[in-house]
């Protein structure tokens, strides 16, 4: 694990700089349930490190998460949320989500996820996700 990418919000908060994956496959999302917190159901994500790039961090937190090779990525949101906390003690984060193709076969990381599976959009609705992936949810239209 690295030291994550640091600044300061638009209040002058400490921030960190997260990213995440939608990877959509014939309808359906991947979702992790996480492990460790903040809990919940949600895309594969964390944070961007020290010298890294947001797609170099995407690529790594997507294979360490799931054990997928992203193929393709294209940016969908990029914004502060400045209510979303983290296990490091920041309640500021700068995000970067990506839409992603990925190949390869799902192994699931054991550290930092309870389950990874496939799920359809009326099955998401019914998931508690992780705080701000019902943010993002809901800014996609997936839910209501």
């Amino acid at each position: 694990m690295g030291i994550p990418k640091t600044g300061r919000s638009k209040d002058g908060r400490p921030m960190h700089y997260s990213v995440g994956a939608v990877i959509k496959k014939d309808g359906e999302y991947l979702l992790i349930d996480r492990a460790v917190p903040p809990f919940g159901f949600a895309g594969p994500a964390g944070h961007v490190d020290q010298g890294e790039s947001e797609i170099e961090a995407m690529k790594r937190e997507v294979q360490e998460e799931v054990g997928l090779k992203i193929v393709r990525c294209s940016l969908l949101f990029e914004e502060e949320v400045g209510w979303n906390w983290c296990s490091k003690g920041v309640d500021a984060h700068y995000w970067y989500v990506f839409e992603c193709d990925v190949e390869g076969e799902m192994k699931r990381s054991f550290r930092e996820t309870k389950s990874a599976a496939w799920y359809a959009e009326d099955q998401i609705k019914d998931l508690k996700l992780e705080p701000v992936w019902e943010y993002w949810f809901r800014k996609m239209g997936v839910i209501e």
